[in-house]
């Protein structure tokens, strides 16, 4: 009796330990649950910074993620009252169609990143290679656009070359890969001499040549073609268009080549 009375005592305990884990399945869910969590809540993306490798390449920011700083309205002609800095994006929020913003600063040769946010039916654009001067009362006379838009409920996704990261008007996307609206896009304008490149998302989705005979022709062919001037400027600030439809923009650099 002796000798059995220790395996009997095991038993017991071993049968309780088991119970007492039964008992509670929730314990083991609730700490996987609990890493999940913590997981989702952690984001080590930071915004409107550049790495030391991006500082050491020779890139720098166009919107420091805090202020207006660097940006102006186009011809000077506004006060940048409906575009907001909120949450680390530059915000546009109105129905004025009136205010580009544009870069203080004009550039030749470049390459620009940016992200890019549209709301529901939304409507905007980056124009590149502007030119400021009186004779032009909006931006998009004077510079190319990489077009902004929500394809899902926009009236301008039925027309081709108006999509989203089109060469608006000129050349369609060879790939789609843009994001639903109210999700964030990054695309890069990549421009060289005579040399563009669109990518999206990280896929090139439009390559061409500026200013030679066949460029002159595709203007000649758009709704550009009224305006003589429009696409041939090799340096200029860059625009982001107030189409009257809100739209975010962050993580603006640009890197000179």
């Amino acid at each position: 009796m002796r000798l059995l009375l220790p395996v009997i005592l095991g038993l017991l305990v071993g049968c309780g330990s088991s119970s007492e884990s039964t008992d509670n399945p929730a314990s083991a869910s609730d700490s996987s649950t609990a890493t999940k969590d913590t997981t989702a809540m952690t984001d080590t993306t930071a915004q409107n910074t550049l790495t030391d490798a991006e500082k050491s390449e020779g890139w720098q920011l166009l919107f420091d993620g805090q202020t207006k700083n660097g940006w102006h309205s186009y011809n000077k002609k506004g006060n940048l009252d409906d575009w907001k800095v909120e949450n680390g994006a530059l915000v546009l929020n109105s129905t004025k169609k009136d205010d580009d913003i544009v870069t203080d600063e004009e550039f030749g040769n470049y390459h620009l990143k940016l992200d890019w946010n549209i709301s529901e039916g939304g409507n905007s654009g980056i124009i590149f290679n502007v030119k400021e001067s009186p004779e032009y009362d909006r931006s998009y006379k004077t510079g190319p656009e990489q077009q902004v838009l929500d394809n899902e409920r926009h009236a301008d996704a039925k027309i081709p070359k108006h999509r989203a990261g089109d060469l608006y008007d000129l050349i369609a996307c060879s790939t789609e890969v843009v994001k639903p609206a109210g999700q964030w896009n990054t695309v890069e304008i990549i421009k060289n001499n005579d040399s563009l490149t669109f990518k999206l998302n990280g896929t090139t989705t439009v390559q061409t040549k500026m200013y030679d005979d066949s460029w002159n022709k595709m203007v000649a062919a758009s709704k550009f073609n009224e305006w003589k001037t429009f696409g041939t400027f090799r340096t200029g600030v860059i625009a982001l268009q107030d189409h009257g439809d809100k739209v975010m923009f962050r993580n603006i650099k640009i890197r000179k080549l």
